[in-house]
């Protein structure tokens, strides 16, 4: 855990999982403009201690980072006992790290896919359990998940990630509703394909649905994502075309739909 200075006090904090670069990066970054302090964590130390650098610069805030790989299932009780003894309250909690992997399910990396699993799903979840009973019992609190429009239908070719998606929408649906009047939201963001480092990770690169495709830049989506948060929405699809295609799956019988899915995720 690195810090420069104090934690300014009154000011409230957001955690922001994988806020090194991409869409949990622009998050943590709307939260800094606003003067939020924050705990950022990451597994690549040199770029998340760059990034809080630059905001406490740019934006006078205190910035906490947490290098953590949270593929490890002990990491998020880890991450919340640090911040206990720290005595750093956390009044947000953005679950966005998350990662996929393309492939046909019988030749793919069955150790990537337990790791998608722990990551996109168990720390999720295991995060959530954590910080929620402490924004209950202080009636105020926000978290904020972040899925994808793949959460709405099946994936051939990403299996296991377009399934942990639907996991994240459902879970964060059901949560929102049985937190009705205790003051804590949640709100689960789901973006289409973005601009970011994830198609080239997960070597979706070449996809006919990424290549020669424009897409939604992170910063956009964030700042989408973070206005529907604080304004207590529960689902936030960024972009009226993402509106559209997810409307449309709905209406649409589901074997056609994962054929134009698999279709979409083919190699161009």
């Amino acid at each position: 855990m690195n810090s420069t200075h104090h934690q300014t006090q009154q000011a409230k904090t957001a955690l922001v999982t994988g806020a090194a670069s991409g869409i949990g990066y622009e998050l943590a970054r709307n939260f800094a403009r606003d003067k939020y302090n924050l705990v950022l964590v990451d597994i690549r130390e040199q770029k998340v201690v760059e990034v809080a650098a630059e905001f406490e610069r740019e934006f006078g805030i205190f910035c906490q980072t947490i290098v953590k790989d949270l593929s490890i299932s002990t990491s998020p009780k880890e991450i919340f006992t640090e911040l206990q003894q720290a005595s750093i309250n956390i009044d947000v909690l953005v679950n966005n790290a998350g990662f996929g992997n393309h492939g046909l399910f019988n030749e793919t990396d069955l150790t990537c896919e337990l790791e998608m699993l722990q990551v996109n799903l168990v720390c999720l979840t295991h995060l959530t359990k954590l910080f929620l009973k402490d924004m209950v019992k202080q009636g105020e609190g926000k978290i904020l998940n972040v899925a994808s429009t793949a959460a709405f239908q099946p994936g051939p070719f990403m299996a296991v990630y377009f399934a942990t998606k639907a996991y994240i929408l459902s879970f964060s649906e059901a949560i929102a509703n049985e937190l009705e009047g205790t003051g804590v939201t949640v709100t689960v963001l789901c973006p289409g394909p973005t601009h970011s480092p994830f198609h080239e990770r997960t070597g979706m690169a070449d996809t006919k649905l990424v290549k020669g495709k424009k897409m939604m830049d992170a910063e956009t989506v964030a700042k989408i994502g973070y206005l529907g948060l604080m304004a207590n929405k529960t689902v936030v699809i960024p972009g009226l075309k993402n509106q559209i295609l997810v409307h449309l799956v709905k209406l649409a019988p589901r074997k056609q739909v994962v054929k134009v899915v698999r279709s979409m995720q083919e190699l161009k």
